[in-house]
């Protein structure tokens, strides 16, 4: 970046100018529709809200004997959130694109400080600064202690943000290339880990207190930004040598997240993008298991759509995203309630479930490629092959996977004798929801958008209620008979005979899954336009 005369721009002058870019793609983004608008009117207000309470409910720890281990803990686990959010959301902040800027003339250093100052300005960073000055007041009692708190929150946001920029900046290039993009597919996995990890922490804390969380804050207060708060407490307490060795780590980890951050922007701009290189050749690995997936499958239409609805959920993101999730969430569930001891061995039917709605909305998963399935059906035979191989696709994956969740629950909870009603109730579950799946993918389909994370197109929100929930009322109420059966089973006494739930289960949702796609068939032949319009609108 050059001034009028030709002269190299000052710095200072470079900061500004990336600031005011920063706010100008802020203020542009929320000029292009009034729903964007108030999404994130309502982000920034339940941000700010958030931020406040946790401001104020980590000064209400000050003089608390624990107050050192949940500030510690708390930081780490933010840092933790900087620097997962480039890998799962890179698409999330365009600013973190550094090969936007590499036809400009500019050098990495006075680049690094200018983007650092224009990374401080967001939610993310407000958020940060209440957390860090929430500890730092909770955490600091003197004037040493004041002092330090206040290099502690500056260390706390830089280290954060630049934490950020580095990794965004070291995997830029596959971040923003198609099969970077897959890496978002993992935040469903995160979230759902997550938010059982936090559940069951939460139940062994309020069972043992505080105390049990000491241990790991004394590992993690020596780890940056972490180690900065950790100082306030430490020179708190009168350990000022201590206190200075952790500010000295802080500071230092800071300059290493810098260094790092201007040898990628280095790189990305002396040297050229490869990323399609690999492309350009032959994918042999690919072929050789399309190869050895081909001979395992059925011959015929039926082996043709199985492979290209396996193909389908390795290779779209959207569609691989939605199997990671189900799997996770359907294999987390029942084991961490088992885990718990507050689970039941019929928490083994949530895999089951969960995989099952991924049989609703079939046509939306193909967008406008479907025109190409669209001209292959002709008639309602044609209609029910093309369902049934969508649906012995997923049984491929769910039938080994539910029975494994099921026998590994029943080993957890020791529950053996109700492993067959289980298994039993699962594949009568699953063969509802295949069911009620393909009459809903039918009656209800909608669109799915490839770009962005939106699983449904505007204005085909309705539809997509409908097709899930009344879907899934639907499944619910086919299983209704076995489910039934058992309660009568073991309302009358007869729990000895509960293990003929097995067989009669996987009869009953076979034939109930049969009946289904037998009735779907008809109409997908009939309504071909209409279904090909609605999931092209994405």
């Amino acid at each position: 970046m050059t001034t009028s005369t030709g002269t190299a721009a000052r710095p200072t002058a470079i900061t500004a100018v990336l600031v005011r870019l920063k706010l100008s793609l802020l203020r542009n983004g929320l000029r292009q529709s009034a729903g964007r608008r108030a999404a994130y009117i309502a982000s920034v207000a339940v941000s700010l809200l958030v931020a406040a309470l946790q401001l104020i409910g980590l000064v209400a720890l000050r003089g608390n004997e624990h107050a050192g281990t949940v500030c510690v803990l708390l930081t780490g686990v933010l840092a933790l959130g900087w620097a997962v959010m480039p890998l799962f959301f890179p698409s999330g902040d365009e600013t973190l694109d550094p090969t936007r800027l590499v036809m400009l003339p500019l050098r990495p250093r006075p680049l690094v400080r200018a983007l650092l100052v224009a990374s401080l300005v967001g939610i993310g960073p407000l958020f940060t600064l209440c957390l860090a000055l929430g500890a730092a007041v909770a955490l600091a009692h003197g004037a040493a202690a004041a002092v330090t708190g206040v290099l502690a929150v500056a260390l706390t946001l830089l280290i954060c943000v630049a934490l950020a920029r580095a990794v965004a900046a070291a995997n830029i290039r596959l971040l923003t290339s198609r099969k970077g993009r897959d890496l978002a597919v993992l935040s469903g996995l995160v979230v759902a880990i997550g938010a059982q990890v936090v559940n069951f922490g939460a139940q062994r804390l309020g069972s043992s207190g505080l105390d049990t969380l000491a241990p790991a804050a004394h590992v993690v207060r020596w780890i940056p930004p972490a180690a900065a708060l950790g100082a306030v407490d430490s020179v708190s307490e009168g350990a000022y040598a201590r206190g200075a060795a952790q500010l000295a780590l802080s500071v230092a980890a800071l300059l290493a997240l810098l260094a790092l951050w201007q040898r990628s922007l280095t790189r990305l701009m002396t040297t050229p993008d490869g990323s399609t290189l690999a492309a350009a050749e032959p994918d042999k690995g690919a072929s050789r298991t399309a190869g050895a997936l081909g001979g395992l499958l059925p011959a015929g239409r039926t082996g043709t759509v199985m492979e290209r609805s396996l193909r389908y959920a390795w290779r779209d993101p959207k569609t691989k995203a939605a199997w990671v999730t189900s799997l996770a969430v359907g294999l987390i569930v029942p084991v961490f309630n088992a885990l718990q001891g507050t689970g039941s061995v019929y928490f083994g039917c949530f895999a089951a479930g969960m995989l099952g709605i991924l049989m609703y909305n079939q046509f939306g998963q193909d967008t406008s490629a479907f025109w190409m399935v669209a001209t292959t059906i002709s008639t309602p035979r044609d209609a029910y092959v093309e369902l049934r191989g969508r649906a012995l696709a997923l049984l491929l994956v769910t039938l080994p996977y539910a029975t494994l969740v099921t026998v590994l629950t029943t080993a957890l909870l020791g529950d053996w004798p109700a492993l067959a009603e289980v298994l039993g109730l699962s594949l009568a579950l699953l063969g509802a929801m295949l069911a009620a799946g393909a009459w809903s993918s039918v009656r209800f389909p909608y669109s799915i958008p490839q770009e962005g994370y939106k699983n449904v197109a505007p204005g085909q929100a309705g539809l997509a209620w409908i097709s899930l929930f009344g879907g899934m009322v639907a499944a619910a109420l086919l299983c209704a008979p076995v489910l039934a059966l058992t309660i009568w089973l073991h309302a009358s006494g007869a729990g000895s005979w509960s293990w003929l739930l097995l067989p009669l289960g996987a009869a009953y949702g076979a034939a109930v899954a049969e009946l289904g796609l037998r009735l779907a068939a008809p109409r997908l032949a009939g309504r071909l336009p209409e279904i090909l319009t609605a999931v092209s609108r994405g």
